[in-house]
C-alpha cells in the first residue's frame, strides 16, 4: 500500500482537530495567508493591527488581526511546503476562518509570462502527498481550484489583468527536473509552486471557501534557470503585492 491508496473516508481520524485547537471568538471569517516575512511586516507595520491567537507549529505563529474598508481581516506568515500550510490552515478554520486567501511566488512553466504577473491556478497537479489523504487518487491527477472563476471576476472587477492556467504543485523544490517540466507543460501547466494541490484538495474536504493567485517569479522554461523576481523584488512591490490581497479578500 502507497500513497495512492491513501485517502480513507471510511474510519474517523485518530487525533482530531478537536483534541488540539478551539474556537477563538470574534476571529475574523476572512483570513489572508502569506509566505513570506517581509509581505507580513507590510500588513503589520502598514495597517493597525494586533495578535488574536497563536498556532503551536514548532515554534508559535501569531494570527494578526485588521480592519480594512469596514472589514475584519485576519492573516499570518505560513511555513511553504503543502504539509505545513495543510495543517496550519486546517487550526484556522476551527478558530473561525470560513474565507481564505493565499498569495507568493510561483516559477513561471511559459518564458512569455512577464516577472510578477499574476496567476490564477485553475487546477493543480499532484507530485505532493497531502492532497492523497484529503481526495482518493482515482480523482485524477489534477485538482480543481473551485473558487478560480470567482477571483478573476474579482480581479475584473478592480481592473488587475490576471492569466487562469494549471499549475504543478511539487513537494520538492530541488528536484524539478528538466523532463518533469516538459511533461507538466505538455498537460498544460503554467507554473509550479509548493502548496495549491495541497490546499485545494483539503478545502474541498473540509467544504471551505479557499482562494489562492500567485506572481511569477523564478523562470524554469529556459535551458539554465533564470532568477528574475526570485529575491529581487522591491519594497514598493511587495506593499502592491499585499494591497491588491487585501482589495481582494474583502470581496471574496
Amino acid at each position: 500500500m502507497g500513497i495512492m491508496d491513501s485517502f480513507d473516508n471510511t474510519t474517523e481520524e485518530i487525533l482530531k482537530l478537536s483534541h488540539m485547537v478551539k474556537k477563538v471568538k470574534g476571529f475574523p471569517e476572512i483570513v489572508i495567508v502569506t509566505f513570506g516575512k517581509k509581505m507580513l511586516d507590510i500588513l503589520v507595520n502598514k495597517y493597525k493591527s494586533e495578535i488574536i491567537s497563536t498556532v503551536k507549529a514548532g515554534i508559535e505563529i501569531p494570527i494578526y488581526k485588521t480592519i480594512f474598508k469596514d472589514k475584519e481581516i485576519a492573516f499570518y506568515l505560513t511555513w511553504i511546503g503543502g504539509p505545513a500550510t495543510v495543517g496550519i490552515l486546517e487550526e484556522i478554520i476551527v478558530k473561525g476562518g470560513r474565507k481564505v486567501l493565499l498569495f507568493g511566488s510561483a516559477g513561471s512553466l511559459d518564458k512569455t509570462i512577464t516577472d510578477g504577473h499574476i496567476i490564477v491556478p485553475t487546477f493543480a497537479y499532484r507530485d505532493e502527498g497531502t492532497s492523497y489523504h484529503y481526495v482518493s487518487a482515482q480523482e485524477g491527477d489534477f485538482i480543481e481550484v473551485k473558487t478560480a472563476k470567482h477571483l478573476s471576476n474579482i480581479f475584473t472587477d478592480i481592473g488587475i489583468p490576471t492569466i487562469e492556467g494549471k499549475t504543478w504543485t511539487t513537494d520538492a523544490i530541488y528536484r524539478e527536473t528538466y523532463r518533469n517540466k516538459e511533461l507538466r507543460k505538455k498537460e498544460g501547466c503554467i507554473t509550479v509552486e509548493m502548496e495549491c494541490a495541497s490546499v485545494m484538495a483539503m478545502a474541498q474536504f473540509r467544504k471551505v471557501d479557499i482562494y489562492q493567485f500567485l506572481y511569477t517569479a523564478d523562470n524554469l522554461d529556459c535551458g539554465e534557470w533564470e532568477s528574475r523576481l526570485l529575491g529581487n523584488m522591491s519594497q514598493d512591490i511587495k506593499e502592491k503585492y499585499a494591497q491588491i490581497a487585501l482589495e481582494v479578500s474583502i470581496r471574496m
